[in-house]
């Protein structure tokens, strides 16, 4: 039994303390986090439902395993034929691969890169409907509107030293890159109440019911991706 389905059998041990159903959520996402650690913690709490104080709703813990462990059957199998896919074309003399799978794209070079700045800007899509669209980009469909979510609005201008890049308006994924041609890296500019990676984990952006906070600061969508700016540029 892999570390993951370890973990995930423990979230779902009602028998074990919440604290520690919680931090198996947590180990779960070490092993696979589509959209990087924490901004895909913070997409369950959302999708899950999952409330502040997790006595309200225990079962948050369960639905927010089984939506990542879904994604990861469906991102395994792509891996596994991508690997077999790679072993065939060594054997052709094919060294260098053709194109590099989403999953192993460089985080510092990765067009997904505000996620890991800010994780509360992420695609709306739930994780197996995001694994399923990356899958099907890397096998050549075309696909309309932002890769990484299919927004089609236009992009969100962030001024640099170069000219400015263009990130999508719903997830901020780079829809067009630097006129440098280089990758830089992204940084948030402080909101107030937005509680750093501890009030994150603490989930203050959730009520402690059920539902979001009321009192957490509205800002989402164009608004906050608008507030992003690159540094080292």
């Amino acid at each position: 039994m892999t570390s993951f389905l370890t973990h995930r059998a423990r979230v779902h041990d009602a028998g074990l303390p919440l604290y520690r159903r919680h931090s198996a959520l947590r180990t779960c996402l070490t092993e696979f986090a589509p959209y990087g650690l924490r901004a895909t913690y913070h997409h369950l709490t959302v999708s899950a439902a999952m409330p502040r104080r997790l006595e309200a709703d225990p079962a948050a813990l369960g639905r927010a395993v089984e939506e990542l462990h879904e994604a990861r059957v469906l991102w395994l199998a792509r891996a596994g034929e991508y690997d077999s896919q790679r072993r065939a074309e060594k054997r052709a003399g094919r060294r260098r691969p053709s194109v590099t799978p989403w999953w192993r794209v460089p985080p510092r070079e990765s067009p997904d890169a505000a996620w890991r700045c800010d994780p509360f800007l992420h695609p709306p899509l739930n994780l197996p409907a995001y694994v399923r669209r990356q899958n099907a980009l890397l096998d050549g469909a075309e696909l309309p509107g932002c890769p990484a979510c299919g927004e089609e609005g236009p992009a969100v201008p962030v001024p640099n030293a170069h000219g400015g890049i263009g990130l999508c308006r719903a997830c901020a994924r780079v829809l067009a890159g630097c006129p440098c041609g280089e990758s830089h890296p992204f940084r948030a500019t402080g909101r107030a109440g937005d509680g750093g990676w501890e009030g994150l984990w603490r989930r203050q952006h959730r009520a402690k019911e059920g539902g979001p906070n009321p009192h957490w600061p509205v800002e989402g969508g164009a608004a906050r991706v608008g507030r992003l700016t690159v540094y080292g540029a």
